[in-house]
C-alpha cells in the first residue's frame, strides 16, 4: 500500500493546494477488501495540475481531471493506480466549503445533480467529508480552523434538514402511490429510493451524526439510537416491492410528518 503521510507531504507542496485529507471509510475506519483511499486535496484559488500530472504519471495508467470535469459538485480529481488498492484524489475549494458552511448556518440546504451520486449531491456533503476526515497535511492550519467550526454539530443545519427533507420524503412516498398502483414499478421505487435517501439524511441530522453519501447510508442510520431495530430489513423489502404502505409506516415509526 501506497505512503498515504509521503503522498500527502508532496502533494501539500503543489502551489495551490492547502491541506490534504484522509477521508471515505478509510478515516472512518469502517473500509473491507472493496474499499480505495480516498484523499481530500484542498486548494484556494487554481493549482498547478501540471504538477499534480506529474505526481500521477509515476503510476501508469492513473487519470488526472481539472476543477469542473467531474461535474458542478465533484470538483475533479485523480485516479492513482497505486499497489493494493486504487488511490482516488478528489480537489476541493475550501472557499466553498466555508461558502456552504455559511449557508448551512443560515438554514441553507441544497441538493443537487451530480455524476456518480444516484440520490444526489447534498450541499452539506462538503461540511461532512471535512468533519470526518483524517488530516495528513494542513501546512497553515486552514483545514482545522474549518473542522473547529463543524464540532459540534451545528444545529441550524439539523434543523434545515429536518425540515426540507423531512417534508421531501412523505412527498415522495405520496408520489408513489399511483404508480405502484398501476404497476409502474419504475417510477414507484424511484419515488421510494429518494424517499428512503431523505430519512436517512434526517436521522443523521436528529443524531447529530455526519453523513456525506449514500454508500452504506442505510446502513449508518440502522445503528443510530432510536432508530427500529428492523431499519434494514424494511428498507429491503420497501425498495425490493415498491411497498408504499410500509415505506408509509417505516416514517412513521421514525416520527417523521
Amino acid at each position: 500500500m501506497i505512503d498515504l503521510d509521503a503522498l500527502a507531504a508532496r502533494l501539500a507542496d503543489v502551489p495551490g493546494v492547502i491541506g490534504v485529507v484522509l477521508g471515505g471509510s478509510r478515516a472512518r475506519g469502517t473500509a473491507d477488501e472493496h474499499s480505495d483511499t480516498d484523499l481530500g486535496v484542498y486548494r484556494r484559488g487554481p493549482m498547478d495540475l501540471s504538477a499534480l500530472r506529474e505526481i500521477a504519471a509515476e503510476h501508469p495508467g492513473s487519470t488526472v481531471a481539472g476543477p469542473g470535469e467531474w461535474g458542478p459538485w465533484v470538483d475533479g480529481g485523480a485516479w492513482l493506480k497505486t499497489p493494493g488498492t486504487k488511490t482516488d484524489l478528489l480537489w476541493r475549494d475550501l472557499d466553498r466549503v466555508e461558502a456552504v458552511l455559511d449557508e448551512a448556518l443560515r438554514g441553507v440546504v441544497r441538493c443537487e445533480q451530480q455524476v456518480g451520486h444516484p440520490l444526489g449531491f447534498f450541499s452539506y456533503a462538503y461540511l461532512a467529508e471535512l468533519a470526518t476526515a483524517r488530516v495528513l497535511a494542513d501546512p497553515a492550519g486552514a483545514l482545522t480552523d474549518v473542522r473547529a467550526r463543524l464540532d459540534p454539530y451545528p444545529r441550524e443545519l439539523a434543523a434545515a434538514i429536518d425540515r426540507v427533507y423531512g417534508f421531501e420524503a412523505g412527498f415522495c412516498i405520496q408520489n408513489a402511490e399511483t404508480p405502484a398502483l398501476r404497476g409502474d414499478r419504475f417510477s414507484a421505487t424511484g419515488f421510494l429510493f429518494r424517499a428512503i435517501g431523505c430519512l436517512v439524511h434526517v436521522l443523521h441530522a436528529r443524531a447529530g451524526t455526519w453523513l456525506a453519501t449514500e454508500k452504506n447510508a442505510v446502513a449508518s442510520a440502522a445503528r443510530l439510537p432510536g432508530v427500529p431495530g428492523d431499519f434494514t430489513a424494511r428498507v429491503d423489502r420497501i425498495l425490493g416491492s415498491a411497498d408504499v404502505h410500509e415505506a408509509k409506516a417505516l416514517l412513521a415509526d421514525c416520527a417523521i410528518g
